[in-house]
């Protein structure tokens, strides 16, 4: 090879490596979305189509941890927030759906399963809430500083005021539908809730959030556990809220 040929190569493959390594650093850093606020209140009613959200760009939750899933499901997610709630609504074209969990803070990750992790301001130290629901909207609502650790789960009083909608029928999903599915699930958190348990940051123009949002399905015939912002562990881990990516909040 000519030196100058191998010039070239070396500089190519180093910039190849640099660029790539540069990339995964901290991808948590590169994941943000900007949520837009509302004057009037939204409807749930798991439409995704409809006006408010037609507006409003999708964020995609499309990394995975563990190994390479066999089954891989579009997932994406969107937000709005007004003076008393943040409006959350996500699509999943899916595959293999399940749902068995039917009471409050039941096994819900173990069905096909959609979630919403964040800390109400910037500091993760503060502790986090997570939101999981299943396809049928069944609920688990938590807030902890780290996983398990001063754990309390919200009272079934505050989850009754969780208006939640999903387009699919809600009963139990077993056996599971193996078919092609589409599958969407909407609801209006309070802020008001949130108040008992950590120092709220309230929603308003130029406030951030730390957030990460994930999409899993523990024991459904094709596990999978996918991420917004990426998590840097070799296992599936979604109590990780140092690798939470940021929401920032807009007029």
């Amino acid at each position: 090879m000519a030196l100058k040929e191998f010039g070239v190569c070396v500089c190519c493959i180093f910039s190849t490596f640099v660029l790539g390594s540069c990339s995964m650093i901290s991808p948590s850093q590169s994941r943000m979305y900007e949520i837009h606020k509302r004057t009037e209140p939204i409807v749930i009613d798991a439409d995704w189509d409809k006006p408010q959200w037609q507006r409003t760009k999708p964020l995609d939750i499309k990394f995975f941890m563990g190994d390479t899933p066999k089954h891989l499901p579009k997932t994406k997610a969107k937000l709005l927030y007004d003076n008393d709630n943040i409006y959350v609504i996500f699509q999943v074209e899916d595959r293999y759906v399940r749902a068995v969990a039917t009471e409050y803070h039941g096994s819900v990750w173990e069905d096909s399963c959609v979630e919403f992790f964040f800390t109400p301001g910037l500091d993760i130290s503060d502790g986090y809430f997570n939101i999981e629901t299943n396809c049928i909207g069944t609920i688990l609502f938590n807030h902890q500083i780290q996983r398990g650790q001063n754990q309390q789960k919200l009272s079934a009083r505050q989850l009754d005021q969780v208006e939640i909608a999903t387009s699919l029928p809600r009963r139990t999903i077993e056996p599971e539908i193996k078919e092609p599915v589409t599958w969407t699930l909407e609801y209006r958190l309070p802020l008001r809730i949130l108040e008992d348990y950590c120092n709220l940051t309230k929603p308003a123009p130029g406030v951030k959030w730390r957030a990460n949002f994930y999409k899993c399905a523990d024991k459904t015939s094709y596990p999978h556990w996918l991420t917004w912002s990426h998590i840097d562990k070799p296992q599936p881990d979604f109590h990780r809220p140092e690798y939470f990516g940021t929401l920032e909040f807009l007029d």
